[in-house]
């Protein structure tokens, strides 16, 4: 498949764009595959052309060119953010995932500081202190303790560590589940952990002292899953691939990882107006949508693009082809944290031997390992 292809639509809007294989239920056709099958849809779809429709509920067009993503990540006018899929799930339905422009940029700036890289800072010695208290030892299941690490580590940042751990599981526990189970309303729990987190920000307790109750739920969950898949991922290819298991070799193996495997396979956007891309008419009302998985591996963008090679971050990326953390104005708030936790986790284990597992991408609310990953720690 090529970038550079085109595909006219004229007046036609999403009509005359190629689509992959769906059932003959007009709006609806490809919600089955999309429930069961979604990166083979994509793949599918990305095969007839560089931009393709789906049929979700509503009219869908999805890209994966670097044009593309530049053009929808950042005209936010066009492209918004609120009625898109994240509205679906009640943990990212908020705050300032949902908020669209001129007031997103507004509220941006009031949440940069307490996110940002230098902020951060003063974090790393006390979750590298929580998590040597739960490193394993000997064998270990990578997903179960990234999981750990993740909330460890945002209870760390958010509360002090002073969080009942049980509830904050039990709050995080949907975002592991498949489909449909985060999009269903938890009025109750989220009663709760809002009670909860109050108490915590009226006893002045780390990053929740400062943000908006909404802000710490939306923080929560967007940082959860994410951040425990690609820890999973990025251990299980330390063992496989030891001479990047190091120091130095750590923050080209995490991106290595985000490339084959970005959490957020899928992001989307609500066209506010219409507009024309590359000789396609998109029309006001449809769901725009991009995808890292898509893009990260395109032979257009890079080189062999199914083998693990953190070596190719060596060297230059392509611009608007490397998107683990989304791009623009929109660029995931939480990113240096995640990359800070990931570096700490890494860093705590010698040498790795990879057991059993499957690592091949499972998707769901995010993108996740298919299968245990069983390691060793070797002493």
């Amino acid at each position: 498949m090529s970038l550079k292809g085109r595909v006219s639509t004229g007046k036609a809007g999403l009509r005359g764009l190629p689509q992959p294989k769906g059932h003959p239920w007009g709006p609806f056709a490809h919600l089955p595959r999309w429930a069961g099958e979604p990166l083979a849809l994509l793949e599918e779809g990305a095969a007839l052309g560089p931009i393709f429709a789906l049929g979700l509920g509503r009219p869908a067009v999805v890209g994966y060119s670097p044009e593309w993503n530049r053009r929808l990540l950042g005209d936010l006018e066009t492209f918004r953010s609120k009625g898109s899929f994240s509205s679906l799930v009640p943990y990212l339905n908020g705050g300032i995932i949902t908020t669209d422009a001129p007031a997103h940029r507004v509220k941006r700036q009031e949440l940069n500081p307490h996110f940002h890289a230098r902020a951060l800072g003063g974090l790393e010695a006390r979750i590298r202190t929580a998590l040597q208290e739960i490193r394993p030892q000997g064998v270990f299941e990578a997903s179960r303790w990234a999981s750990e690490v993740a909330q460890t580590s945002l209870n760390v940042a958010y509360f002090e560590g002073q969080f009942p751990r049980a509830e904050l599981a039990r709050f995080l526990a949907p975002l592991k589940q498949p489909f449909p189970a985060p999009l269903w309303p938890r009025p109750l729990l989220f009663a709760r952990m809002r009670r909860r987190i109050g108490e915590m920000q009226a006893r002045g307790l780390g990053l929740a002292a400062h943000l908006p109750l909404e802000e710490v739920l939306i923080g929560l969950a967007a940082g959860y899953d994410t951040t425990a898949h690609t820890l999973a991922w990025a251990l299980w290819h330390a063992a496989c691939y030891p001479d990047w298991h190091h120091p130095a070799g750590h923050p080209l193996l995490v991106k290595e990882t985000l490339r084959l495997y970005p959490p957020g396979f899928i992001g989307s956007r609500r066209v506010a107006r219409a507009l024309e891309f590359e000789g396609v008419l998109i029309p006001r009302g449809v769901l725009a949508l991009y995808s890292p998985y898509l893009t990260h591996r395109h032979p257009d963008l890079w080189q062999n693009p199914l083998v693990f090679d953190p070596a190719r971050f060596e060297g230059r990326i392509p611009a608007w082809g490397y998107l683990p953390f989304g791009g623009g104005e929109r660029i995931c708030l939480g990113m240096h944290f995640a990359q800070m936790v990931l570096g700490v986790a890494l860093s705590l284990f010698g040498p790795l031997e990879p057991l059993q597992g499957d690592p091949q991408p499972k998707p769901g609310l995010t993108l996740a390992p298919r299968g245990a990953l069983w390691l060793r720690a070797v002493e």
